[in-house]
């Protein structure tokens, strides 16, 4: 195909498009959206993790100033709850019951922070003081908020129907093989913890705008997702029981969504059902502490794991008991995502005998769903420490025993005892190349000058995999505009990753059109019939190759067009900077005359649905030293390094940001982010002066570099990006730790997040 190559076509390190927009402060985030006649909404929620509770009388409430609406759960009887759409099977074959999200409780609440009514008022504030003139007779009960308890007898339950807090059991991989390897092995090594549970607190908390038009008896919903299309197939479908037809969602700007804003969440179709009563637009803006309350919550597992090895070091065997949180209720993906991980529990070592167990568990706390890998990091963690121990164990280097059972690229594809095709993956290659950067080789003398300062030194490795961009795809449709732009309309949604510049990119390769002339629209079911959303770093290898392919296919139309007008064959059509031409000639069409050339709309469309029928499998090495005041505890990260096969790199700069940023959450969840409850059910992590973010002085400078093997599942080699960094941050910045720590004083273990406290306990027995 005759194109000259763009300056930002893929692989250039374009900065991006959006940013002249938003520093300007013209973002469109869904408190900037404005409705004539808005109201607002407000939500009452539970004082109490465990309670059963009687509404009085509402008349104070209904009559105060300014107050149009109170809803309770007697008024929602019509409409369906928010439900789990990921129920899993049990070993047995049997379904597990379903105890999905109410509107509003009704007579019960099972969190603090619990839905029990929603005011509609002119105000914000008169809304909330309408709240307070709501009389509620309480009847609390004991709570159950610890995970590993909730399953011992007499525990105080979530839902008594049930009989026990054992919301699930599942199982994967051959239990009967896999106790003949342990029974065979000549060393077992078994390592506790708890992987923490996290808020995500993105820069931009939930709100929504709800509309309704009488006339057409049709709803609009402008909020801030992470994909139109599933939060209308919810809405429509599970909660009014309606046609998609009846629901038009949008979503504009939005501040961050990290897996959480995927979720359809009862504050939506509260606020749906309030406009339609009154006629009138309403708004719902989530305060920080109510997100911290609300929002789904991240991780929260309780694991016990082991490893069975021969006499050299070859593993013969991984078992894994695994609780997993799901809080007071089961989310919409809630029950899958550790279901997810444990199809990653292996990593990227030859084990071929597999015992994992898991049992979902009720308790009186937020409910939990994805958060940025959702499910991978939690597997990765798992194995990574396991053999980072049993190397210790045996007296083994740490990376002599990842190359004895790494994956070979000669065993590729390689199917995994949870399912997992990896199609290409060179481990020991990235390994070793990290090794090389990160001075693994001169890190004695470091410990040594570390020591001379009275400092600890560690060094922490991590060789990861993930499975993302999942079997599917995303359509893509282009247009060629009226002044010779091109529009793209695609189902995907970016919450900051730059996909307006990364999808120009795809288009500029194919057409040759300047950049800037190159528009995105996504976030709009009137505008595409379908799409599947952003999560899982799907968009790029997913949405991009449709992107490319329709672009392929709007070049020739467009083509065939300028040869028309030029009288010439379409092979000797060139495209270049907004005009088509006679290849060495001076003959030439701009892509605007061809627009107006095209006879019907199809002439200048280009549609592409490439169905990709696996996953892709991202992979790397992160490495991470430390260094621990003995005295304080204080734990300073001095080094970081990574290595990291995406497949392609389509733009450098963003690359790094989206890993940046991905380390960063996990290093979060490392040495300062966790969820505390007290006995009682009351979050005491509710605010950002208790639920410690990182900052910017817990950033370390990153050494990062791609050492790419294209994929061969993906059309353009693409494995995906996004979530990679939060993957690879955990074990190798614990197991960094640990290695100072065992050096120090021969303490083999720590709990994230490894505060300076916990980190001074550790060295002080």
């Amino acid at each position: 195909m005759n194109i000259a190559t763009p300056k930002f076509g893929v692989g250039a390190s374009a900065l991006r498009k959006e940013d002249p927009r938003l520093l300007r402060g013209e973002g469109a985030f869904t408190d900037d959206i404005k409705a004539e006649g808005e109201l607002r909404g407000f939500v009452l929620r539970s004082p109490h993790a465990a309670a059963h509770f009687a509404i009085g009388d509402l008349d104070a409430a209904r009559s105060a100033p300014g107050v149009h609406l109170v809803l309770t759960a007697a008024d929602l009887a019509h409409l369906g709850p928010v439900i789990c759409q990921t129920p899993l099977k049990q070993p047995d074959g049997s379904a597990h019951a379903l105890k999905h999200v109410p509107l509003l409780c009704d007579g019960e609440v099972r969190y603090v922070g619990d839905a029990v009514a929603f005011i509609v008022a002119d105000t914000l504030s008169q809304a909330q003081d309408a709240s307070e003139l709501i009389e509620i007779d309480w009847d609390f009960s004991e709570a159950q908020v610890d995970l590993a308890g909730a399953l011992e007898p007499g525990s105080p339950l979530v839902w008594p129907d049930l009989g026990t807090n054992q919301a699930f059991l599942y199982r994967m991989g051959d239990r009967a093989v896999t106790e003949a390897a342990f029974a065979e092995a000549d060393h077992v090594t078994t390592i506790k913890f708890i992987n923490n549970r996290l808020i995500c607190n993105y820069m931009e908390p939930r709100a929504c705008l709800a509309e309704w038009d009488a006339e057409s008896e049709k709803f609009t919903l402008t909020l801030g997702s992470q994909g139109v299309h599933g939060i209308r197939k919810t809405l429509a479908r599970d909660v009014f029981k309606t046609d998609l037809e009846n629901f038009r969602v949008i979503t504009r700007d939005v501040g961050g969504g990290f897996g959480t804003k995927s979720f359809n969440y009862r504050e939506y179709p509260l606020s749906l059902e309030s406009a339609r009563r009154l006629g009138r637009p309403v708004k719902w803006v989530s305060d920080r502490t109510e997100h911290f309350l609300a929002d789904a919550h991240g991780r929260d597992n309780d694991v016990t794991a082991s490893l069975a090895m021969d006499k050299d070091g070859r593993i013969l065997g991984l078992k894994i008991d695994l609780l997993a949180n799901m809080g007071g209720y089961l989310h919409q993906f809630g029950p899958y995502i550790p279901a997810l991980g444990a199809t990653m529990s292996t990593g990227v070592y030859d084990i071929q005998n597999l015992d994992f167990e898991m049992r979902g568990v009720y308790t009186h706390t937020t409910p939990l769903d994805a958060y940025r890998g959702a499910g991978r990091p939690e597997a990765a963690f798992l194995i990574e420490r396991l053999v980072d121990a049993a190397a210790r164990e045996i007296g083994m280097p740490v990376e002599e025993l990842r190359r004895k059972n790494f994956i070979k690229p000669e065993q590729m594809p390689y199917l995994t005892p949870g399912g997992r095709r990896y199609d290409v993956g060179e481990f020991d290659g990235h390994m070793t190349r990290a090794l090389e950067k990160a001075g693994k080789a001169s890190f004695p003398e470091r410990v040594k000058e570390a020591e001379a300062r009275g400092k600890l030194r560690g060094f922490g490795t991590a060789v990861y995999i993930e499975a993302c961009a999942f079997a599917g795809s995303e359509p893509a449709k282009l247009t060629l505009d009226a002044d010779g732009g091109i529009t793209l309309y695609i189902g995907t949604q970016t919450n900051g990753q730059g996909h307006a510049t990364a999808y120009s990119q795809f288009v500029a390769d194919k057409i040759g059109l300047d950049f800037e002339k190159i528009t995105v629209r996504q976030g709009d079911t009137a505008e595409l019939a379908k799409g599947g959303g952003t999560g899982g770093s799907r968009s790029i290898p997913l949405g991009g190759v449709s992107v490319a392919r329709a672009s392929e296919v709007l070049a020739e139309k467009m083509k065939k067009l300028a040869a028309d007008e030029l009288e010439a064959s379409p092979a000797d059509i060139e495209l270049v900077d907004g005009d088509a031409r006679i290849v060495g000639t001076d003959r030439v069409i701009s892509y605007a005359d061809i627009a107006r050339a095209a006879k019907t709309e199809e002439d200048r469309t280009g549609d592409a649905d490439v169905v990709q029928d696996e996953a892709t499998y991202p992979n790397g090495t992160h490495i991470c030293e430390v260094e621990i005041d003995p005295e304080t505890g204080d734990v300073e990260i001095i080094r970081y390094t990574i290595v990291d096969d995406f497949g392609v790199t389509v733009n450098p700069v963003l690359l790094l940001g989206q890993v940046h940023g991905g380390v960063m959450q996990g290093i979060g969840q490392c040495l300062t982010e966790g969820v505390v409850y007290s006995e009682d059910g009351q979050l005491l992590t509710a605010s950002f002066m208790d639920y410690a973010m990182p900052r910017a002085d817990d950033a370390p400078f990153f050494d990062f570099e791609t050492r790419n093997v294209p994929s061969i599942t993906n059309a353009l080699g693409i494995k995906g990006a996004g979530e990679a960094g939060t993957i690879g941050a955990c074990p190798a910045v614990v197991n960094a730790l640990i290695d100072a720590l065992y050096r120090a004083c021969g303490v083999g273990e720590i709990e994230m997040p490894a505060t300076p406290l916990r980190v001074w306990e550790a060295l002080n027995g």
